[in-house]
């Protein structure tokens, strides 16, 4: 959020209904995704994190490091991923493509340059660069959906979204909610809790 408004994407309704129509049609090739594990955990969480510093969702920023550090990427590689302003090396080779077009995706609000699509297929072959998609378009809606309770919230405390309808935000408060507010808590409860996380995971790795 800046000034008095909140300038984070987030879901309308109709947005919501196309998104989860295209996770329903494509549900076998979510499931396959997260199975086969043609894509590793630890690089599908970093194209997640690439994914959610576009579209800023506190909620999944704070799941996604903690699965990350668990999956075995290095402190540094996260601090990258999320803009911390921490000098980290390059990310593998190999994983540069799908980090570059997961920023890309996020950027462009899904409308990906064809060009980059070709380069993501080619790159990886057809099976893995579908597991790339995949990965993005499920942080994706979870990414907006941390984003509509926070919209909803900043509207309460006199900070509302632009041309925002307050009854959809209402609707998707409502809807994700449940899902997100736990959350709120567990954040609250430790503010430096992301930061210690790391911290001690880099300690750990040190002493290897």
């Amino acid at each position: 959020m800046t000034g008095h408004t909140f300038d984070k994407r987030f879901y309308t309704p109709r947005a919501f209904l196309r998104d989860a129509a295209y996770l329903a049609l494509h549900l076998p090739d979510m499931v396959s995704a997260i199975i086969g594990k043609r894509v590793s955990r630890a690089f599908a969480e970093k194209v997640m994190l690439a994914v959610t510093e576009v579209n800023s969702c506190r909620y999944c920023s704070y799941v996604h490091t903690r699965m990350a550090l668990r999956h075995g990427v290095s402190a540094r590689d996260i601090q990258e991923l999320t803009g911390w302003g921490i000098a980290a090396p390059a990310a593998p080779t190999y994983e540069r493509v799908a980090l570059a077009f997961a920023r890309h995706f996020a950027e462009t609000e899904g409308h990906s340059d064809p060009q980059a699509v070709r380069r993501l297929r080619t790159y990886y072959g057809p099976a893995v660069s579908r597991d790339v998609l995949c990965y993005i378009r499920l942080i994706t809606v979870g990414n907006l959906a941390g984003n509509s309770v926070d919209a909803f919230l900043s509207r309460l405390f006199g900070k509302p979204a632009r041309a925002s309808n307050p009854v959809s935000e209402l609707v998707m408060f409502l809807l994700f909610a449940p899902f997100t507010l736990p959350l709120l808590r567990l954040m609250k409860s430790s503010e430096f809790a992301t930061q210690s996380a790391i911290d001690l995971h880099d300690f750990s790795i040190r002493r290897r």
